[in-house]
């Protein structure tokens, strides 16, 4: 199938085509192809434009830097929630590489955006990238008075799961300086945590 023809497929309605053409893209990618899936992040097709971020998510590291600068600089606030989106696609697809640093770095700085889709879906990345992001999301809920994007954080933390993030959560749950709601977060999202750890298969 031709690069134009599994473009085409990303827009059709059978998830099971638009997930094949993902995988064939991916696989058979040209200089063309990132910035094609690029451009179609800007599209109003919500299902096209879904395919696009999972098709940069397989495509990988690679995909990072065009993801990083459009994820910092573009106008429109669809494109960079699907920037940060795509960012954690490639933290999920490839869990034992280790993540770009300049993904990471570009993640943290989207944090600060003042649309609460950008903020949020950056947070949610960076959980999703694990304990290489927990410095990075500590020290926002540390610098942050937006409540919105301290609940984001404390969720991202329960899914990172490990003991630094639990040490957190628990010192932030009885933190009495601390905003209500977000101590209530931190309070479920610890119970959250244990119940991951209790499921969790032994090593």
């Amino acid at each position: 199938m031709t690069q134009d023809a599994l473009f085409q497929q990303l827009k059709h309605p059978n998830p099971h085509l638009r997930d094949r053409a993902i995988y064939d893209l991916a696989k058979t990618q040209d200089e063309t192809t990132i910035p094609r899936l690029m451009e179609a992040l800007a599209d109003e097709d919500v299902v096209y434009r879904r395919a696009a971020v999972k098709a940069l998510g397989v495509i990988g590291a690679e995909a990072t830097p065009p993801l990083v600068e459009a994820l910092l600089h573009s106008d429109n606030v669809t494109i960079r929630g699907s920037c940060a989106k795509a960012l954690a696609q490639i933290a999920v697809n490839y869990p034992d590489d280790p993540f770009p640093a300049e993904g990471l770095q570009g993640l943290k700085a989207s944090l600060n955006d003042p649309n609460p889709v950008v903020h949020i879906a950056s947070a949610m990345a960076l959980g999703e990238i694990g304990p290489l992001a927990l410095d990075i999301l500590v020290e926002a809920l540390e610098a942050t008075d937006n409540v919105g994007l301290a609940v984001s954080i404390v969720n991202a933390l329960a899914s990172i799961g490990d003991e630094r993030a639990a040490t957190v959560l628990t010192v932030l749950s009885t933190d009495e300086s601390a905003d209500v709601y977000v101590r209530e977060t931190a309070t479920s999202a610890l119970s959250r945590l244990e119940l991951v750890r209790k499921n969790r298969p032994p090593v």
